[in-house]
């Protein structure tokens, strides 16, 4: 989810590298609702970009959608590989809006090694330290796509575990009951596995840990196959195979709450925009993101159109 194009941080990215295209124009029959009111951004040509995975494929549809209902004309340039080259086209004017992660800024951009455990603090921080890059983060939402072990319920109707300090304490107690079924990525990162198992005082043998593409850890979870797998919190499939998440109750994983981050000449130019998007941010968590989320993954719908509807239901904006 978080995995860098291979680029260094401080390079534009051009426009045919780490899957920045020309996109195409977003044509949406839309109007304001409860946002947009008076039409802020008529006459503005803004371009909106994403990451390449579900969540932010629907965040990114969120925000041209929002911006369209606003009057603006949105070039949609979604769905960027990688982390990196997303945010360079916003650095570097290639585009305007993009949802992004708290801890991937903190954490992978900006350089520092130690995560904010309060997670206001952590969005201020990032938000203070990506001024002088020409960026500017708006309000944050509570949606929070950070890293967690979660198993199903029959394991944890046996085993009882609710918080990763019950996962180290099943571990020592009966080696045996827990097996990890994790990424490559993850086993192997300083904020995923090996820090994890540290913090906690968590000793799985690596014969205990088997790695895997993402997709499977979730349906080796659910079916038992593995006691533990590694998962993003706002996945859909948690919700849908009804997985039970463990609490990282010592707050080791990085905050990842999402914001929307915008160009700070565009938002000079056209201010509305943090009217525009601040009201959906705060509707955006957890919950919701499972939710839309799942509607792509499990049920196979159409991202955008999922952002569409969602935005319909919540009043934000109206079709036709």
């Amino acid at each position: 989810m978080r995995r860098p194009c291979l680029l260094l941080a401080g390079l534009l990215v051009a426009a045919s590298g780490c899957g920045l295209t020309s996109g195409s124009p977003m044509v949406d029959d839309v109007r304001p609702g409860s946002i947009g009111q008076g039409e802020p951004l008529k006459g503005a040509d803004l371009t909106v970009t994403s990451k390449s995975f579900t969540e932010q494929l629907i965040l990114g549809a969120i925000i041209g959608i929002a911006f369209q209902a606003a009057g603006a004309e949105v070039l949609d340039r979604t769905g960027i590989q990688g982390s990196i080259g997303s945010r360079e086209a916003v650095r570097g004017g290639d585009a305007d809006a993009v949802y992004e992660y708290t801890g991937t800024a903190w954490i992978t951009y900006l350089g520092n090694k130690e995560p904010i455990p309060d997670p206001r603090q952590q969005w201020r921080a990032v938000r203070d330290a990506d001024r002088k890059n020409g960026l500017t983060w708006l309000a944050p939402s509570s949606l929070n796509n950070t890293y967690a072990l979660a198993m199903n319920q029959a394991n944890f109707e046996k085993y009882g575990t609710k918080t990763l300090s019950d996962v180290a304490a099943l571990a020592k107690k009966d080696p045996g009951a827990v097996t990890l079924c994790v990424e490559g990525e993850f086993a192997n990162r300083a904020d995923g596995l090996p820090g994890m198992q540290k913090e906690y005082g968590m000793s799985v043998p690596a014969g205990r840990i088997t790695q895997m593409d993402t997709g499977i850890i979730y349906t080796q979870a659910a079916k038992g196959s593995c006691t533990y797998g590694e998962v993003f919190t706002t996945d859909g499939r948690v919700k849908s195979m009804n997985l039970v998440v463990m609490e990282d109750d010592k707050k080791f994983f990085p905050n990842y709450n999402a914001a929307p981050v915008i160009n700070t000449r565009t938002l000079k130019e056209w201010p509305a925009i943090a009217d525009i998007l601040d009201p959906i941010t705060e509707k955006l968590n957890n919950d919701v993101a499972q939710t839309l989320n799942a509607k792509v993954d499990v049920d196979g719908e159409d991202p955008h159109q999922v952002a569409l509807d969602w935005l319909v239901a919540e009043g934000f904006v109206k079709e036709g």
